[in-house]
């Protein structure tokens, strides 16, 4: 129902902007009258289009999380900081086999994407008596 409310007040919406017309449309046998359209808004042209201008705020953040859960064996860290266009971070996990893998990256606009990656042997629970 508030669907069916919302999609009636935008046609009525568009209606009062001249965009859409309500109504018959056309002239034809039997209803006597010429439809009338209102003027459809125009967009405007500006010189220098090609321009590029940022309009955002100065990106600046710095998250993290942690899973650690004995029950499904599932470990894994992530850290990650962005301050304009410089990211830094890393995230390192248990895998499967038993082994670490630790993952440092960076990106910024000079040098791009680079990650460093470290793994570990795997560490097998039944050699540790």
């Amino acid at each position: 129902m508030i669907a069916r409310v919302a999609v009636i007040l935008s046609v009525l919406a568009l209606a009062a902007a001249g965009v859409v017309q309500i109504g018959h449309g056309y002239s034809g046998e039997g209803y006597g009258h010429e439809a009338a359209y209102a003027p459809v808004a125009q967009v405007a042209q500006y010189e220098g289009h090609d321009e590029h201008v940022d309009y955002h705020a100065h990106p600046k953040y710095d998250y993290s999380y942690s899973v650690s859960d004995p029950h499904t064996g599932d470990h894994k860290e992530q850290h990650e900081a962005r301050d304009g266009d410089v990211v830094k971070g890393e995230y390192s996990l248990l895998q499967p086999d038993g082994s670490f893998r630790k993952v440092t990256y960076t990106a910024d606009d000079h040098n791009g994407f680079n990650a460093v990656v470290h793994n570990t042997a795997p560490v097998h629970p039944e050699y540790h008596h």
